[in-house]
């Protein structure tokens, strides 16, 4: 005898069950192991900051040129015993530096300079061994998010660059019978901008990290163009102020003239064009170099002066605060820069001169971010 069906019972097998719907499945295909990276992208970050603080004493306390050879491999262990201090000391003696700058020097005096220099190089190899484990173990395991792999390769792309440019900067002052006793300052500029350049990709990178990809999706819906623009603008300035301070660093020009707001008395400093030919002045030159840095901060301090005040009229309250974070830490940053030239460039200070700038380009990596991928907020300014 036929039975009746209720009205919805479903038609088939009575003991078939359904597979459970699965959602999600693209989406947790390009998450990958996003905090893990993220993490690991901040260590590198506090490597290379460390990288960038030892190499500023390291060039202000004229230790660069203490190991003249670039052995990438055996050159990671320091010498051992009393014949191969004799060695390097005595590969030391043979350059200029030492016959026309620091022939008063004892063995003991040459170890503390060498030192400076070796746990510069030290710190390199040690970021290129985070940077390799890190990054072949996420590969091995699957762990990197859709995407991102290029974006990974690339920071050791320029981290492996990084350290033939840091030999090729080097190889420009150990020289002998040519009367040079310093780096280049161009090659200096190029080694501490490209330093900049692979914390500002590990900055960005870390920052999307920290958010899923539908999240930036959305956010990008909402991106303030003019923002944006000013602040790649900000960017792109502040980096070029660094360069300049780089050139100043690279011929101690911060300890030439010690007044502020003047020089030498006088508005432009004395003597600014008797090198030759003339383009050797705007880079070797230590007045005028130092007056130029000291005219783009000015020019670079207006400037973010109009970007704050775009920054402050933002929708959004992370935004907002973003960017008085960034003018908070400029302003400082100028103060220091005078104290620095006030001080001779007293090694604490002109170290805490080279972290600040550090800081503040990171922030206004951050303010460009946000400015691209805003975060919303509720009316009372919770973030939804």
């Amino acid at each position: 005898m036929a039975t009746k069906r209720k009205l919805f019972e479903d038609v088939g097998d009575a003991g078939t069950t359904r597979p459970a719907t699965t959602t999600g499945v693209i989406d947790a295909g390009r998450k990958g192991a996003r905090g893990a990276i993220r993490v690991w992208l901040m260590v590198l970050f506090a490597l290379v900051f460390a990288m960038i603080i030892v190499g500023g004493a390291t060039r202000l306390t004229d230790s660069g040129l203490s190991i003249t050879e670039w052995r990438p491999l055996t050159g990671a262990l320091p010498p051992m015993n009393a014949a191969d201090w004799a060695s390097e000391f005595a590969k030391y003696q043979a350059i200029d530096q030492f016959r026309l700058q620091h022939q008063w020097m004892t063995l003991a005096d040459f170890k503390q300079i060498y030192w400076w220099e070796w746990g510069h190089r030290q710190l390199g190899r040690v970021i290129g061994l985070v940077w390799a484990l890190g990054f072949f173990g996420f590969l091995l395991f699957r762990k990197i998010p859709t995407g991102w792999t290029p974006r990974l390769l690339f920071l050791g792309a320029l981290g492996g660059f990084q350290g033939a440019i840091g030999w090729w900067m080097v190889s420009s002052g150990v020289t002998s019978g040519t009367a040079i006793t310093t780096v280049a300052s161009t090659r200096l500029a190029t080694h501490l901008g490209l330093a900049f350049v692979i914390m500002g990709f590990i900055t960005w990178y870390a920052l999307s990290l920290g958010r899923t990809e539908r999240d930036l999706m959305q956010a990008r819906r909402a991106k303030e163009s003019k923002l944006f623009g000013l602040s790649t603008g900000l960017l792109h300035f502040t980096f070029l102020q660094i360069l300049i301070g780089a050139l100043v660093a690279g011929i101690d020009a911060g300890r030439t003239y010690t007044d502020w707001p003047l020089m030498a008395g006088q508005f432009f400093p004395p003597q600014a064009f008797v090198l030759e030919p003339m383009w050797k002045n705007f880079i070797e030159n230590p007045g005028l170099v130092q007056f130029i840095h000291r005219m783009t901060g000015y020019l670079l301090f207006a400037f973010a002066v109009v970007v704050w005040l775009r920054g402050r009229k933002s929708a959004h309250p992370h935004t907002r605060f973003a960017f008085n974070a960034v003018f908070a830490a400029l302003s400082l940053q100028v103060v220091l820069g005078i104290t620095t030239v006030l001080y001779e460039a007293l090694l604490p200070v002109a170290l805490a001169h080279q972290a600040l700038a550090v800081l503040v380009f990171v922030l206004i990596l951050r303010a460009r971010h946000l400015s691209l991928y805003p975060v919303a907020t509720s009316l009372r300014g919770a973030r939804t």
